[in-house]
This record gives C-alpha cells, structure tokens and sequence, in this order.
C-alpha cells in the first residue's frame, strides 16, 4: 500500500498491548447472565446521546453524535453534477464516505480506507437514500462524508443518523429523518446499543465448533413512515432471534426520534431568533 510521504505515521508494526491480555480477563466484564452490563445499563437501556448541527463552517450542513464513548462527525456539502456520466438522471445520488480517524481505535487506521469502511460507506448510503427525495436534484450528487473519531461501539447506527442531520441541516429535502440502531447478540442475550467490547464479544464463539446465536444486527428505518431502511446483519443467528431483535430495535427508534426531531427544532430556533429580535426592536 502507498504511503503518504507528507504525513507523519507511526510503527508500521506497533499493536496495541491489549491482544497479549488473555481473554477470560479480557472479558470478565462482560456476564450474559448479569443483571446489569459493565457500564450500569440494563439489557434494553441506551446510552445518552448528545446532538448538535453546525459544527462545520464550510459544509453546507453537519452535525455531531456523542453516543458514550464513541463520537462521530458528519458533513454534507452543496449537490454537484456527477461525475463521468454520460446520459441525462433523472434522479440525483447520493456519494457516502464513512471513516475511521486513525486515532479512534485501539490499533491505529491508515488514513486510506480499508474494505470495511468501503462496505460501511454503502450501507450508509442505501440508509439514506430511501429519505432522500432524489428527484429534486436531477444529474446532481451530494457529498455526505461520516468521520468517526472516538470508536465505543455502534459506530455505523450513530453515523446513520448524523449523516440524516446533516442532510436535514444542509435543507435537502427529504420524506423524514433516518434513525438507527444496534443490538448485539450471545445465545439468548440482547445487548440494546453495544460498546465495542460488547460488539467483539457477540461476534466470537466462546467455544469453537458449538452451535449458538451470535452476531450483530444494525437497523435503519424511517419511524415517520414505519419503514425500514436498510438491515445488516453479522454472525450466526437464526430467524426467531431477528424477529425479536427487530422488536428491541423497534421500541429504541421510538425513543431516538424524538430527540434527532428536537435537535432540528433547537436549530431552526437559533437560526430565526436574531431576526425575530430585529422585528420586534423596529
């Protein structure tokens, strides 16, 4: 692979110390059986989400998540015609990068992305493009790039719905906004937004060769509408145990969409608020 000669890289060989811990300790915070998960929450229980749009001067839109530990940024810029197209579209596209900052994980990320962030950036697209209404812009593309910063779990979810508020935000004209969520699976325990730790204990057999749910399941749906958007699915479940982490991720929507809806309210309030005070001085 190339290196960028104008960027200071560290060890092409370091690892982080934390894959020599054996994984009986590694994992000791994390009991199935456990009334409560490692950080407080119950099985069904979300963490606390921070919101904000506008954080990018020189994007069209953008917002920021803060969900626990992992924080990602998104910014979504003015449509532009597509590139190398021949023929007239009627519809328009939408172009999604999803990355990793080298400095989110434990082990560093190269600054070009690798075949799981490709594959994240088009499940964020296909997430987006059913809310988008891509008629109103003809032969032209928006540009919607999702930076992950601090990696604490559920990263693809959260940037699903920053990337649906910075599009809000940017004033594309959209059927409603995205929202998502993750559960983590092992055998007959369902972890409602998992921390990385709780993802890489779902996706690993306790005991190779036996036959047990584990995996992860991410969901992306309109709850204005009742649609579901876009599903992804790792690891080894069965049919019984999709329908039921549909329903748990059904009720989280619930819970999400109010918030991603009083963000927008705040920020359409700030935007008006100084020319209300101008009208009401004259």
């Amino acid at each position: 692979m190339p290196v960028d000669q104008k960027r200071i890289n560290g060890p092409e060989s370091s690892v982080p110390y934390n894959i020599y811990i054996h994984s009986e300790i590694k994992n000791k915070g994390i009991q199935p059986d456990a009334p409560k998960r490692h950080d407080g929450r119950s099985n069904n229980e979300l963490r606390n989400i921070f919101l904000k749009t506008g954080i990018i001067s020189q994007a069209k839109g953008s917002a920021y998540i803060e969900m626990g530990n992992t924080k990602i940024i998104c910014s979504v810029f003015d449509p532009r015609e597509v590139p190398n197209k021949t023929g007239y579209c009627v519809q328009g596209e939408l172009f999604c990068e999803f990355k990793f900052a080298p400095f989110s994980h434990h082990k560093r990320k190269m600054h070009q992305q690798d075949a799981e962030e490709k594959e994240y950036s088009l499940i964020l697209q296909r997430a987006l493009e059913p809310a988008v209404c891509l008629q109103e812009f003809p032969n032209f593309q928006v540009d919607v790039y999702a930076t992950v910063l601090d990696n604490g779990g559920s990263a693809l979810a959260a940037a699903i719905m920053a990337a649906s508020l910075a599009l809000a935000n940017a004033g594309v004209p959209m059927f409603g906004l995205v929202t998502a969520s993750t559960v983590g699976i092992y055998d007959h325990t369902y972890l409602v937004d998992p921390t990385d730790t709780e993802e890489t204990f779902c996706c690993t057999k306790s005991v190779p060769g036996t036959v047990h749910n584990h995996g992860i399941i991410i969901q992306a749906a309109l709850p204005q509408h009742g649609q579901i958007s876009e599903m992804f699915v790792v690891g080894s479940v069965d049919t019984d145990t999709i329908v039921h982490s549909m329903d748990l991720i059904s009720e989280a929507h619930k819970d999400i969409c109010p918030l991603l809806e009083q963000c927008l309210v705040k920020t359409v309030f700030k935007t008006f608020r100084p020319n209300i005070k101008k009208t009401d001085t004259k």
